[in-house]
């Protein structure tokens, strides 16, 4: 299984990003996939889900700003965040549990900050 992460950057606070995760070595369609985020000294914390038919389920600190998403036939995941907050900042990963072990991607920087 490999996930590789990218589209994140510096973007000012209020900003948007749209953070993308492609996957392969499994059944993308059936599995549940996830963001996570470690900001420096914290430890990393799920962000969003979304289940195989498509139900989400967001972190407090998130909702009504970030929605999750997935594309079944590009076997990708997708993290659109909106209204970034300085405290947003942290590396983002995708991530999945398949055939009881975790999988994760690379990692990508998300910065917010003017």
């Amino acid at each position: 299984v490999q996930l590789q992460a990218f589209g994140g950057g510096l973007v000012q606070p209020g900003g948007s990003l749209r953070l993308s995760c492609s996957a392969s070595g499994l059944n993308f369609r059936l599995n549940t996939m996830d963001w996570y985020r470690q900001a420096p000294g914290n430890r990393r914390e799920l962000v969003a889900l979304i289940t195989s038919n498509g139900a989400t389920n967001y972190t407090d600190d998130v909702k009504g700003r970030f929605t999750i998403s997935r594309d079944n036939v590009k076997r990708t995941l997708y993290l659109q965040m909106n209204s970034l907050k300085p405290e947003d900042t942290a590396v983002y990963y995708c991530h999945v549990w398949y055939r009881s072990r975790d999988y994760w991607g690379q990692g990508t920087q998300v910065t917010v900050s003017s």
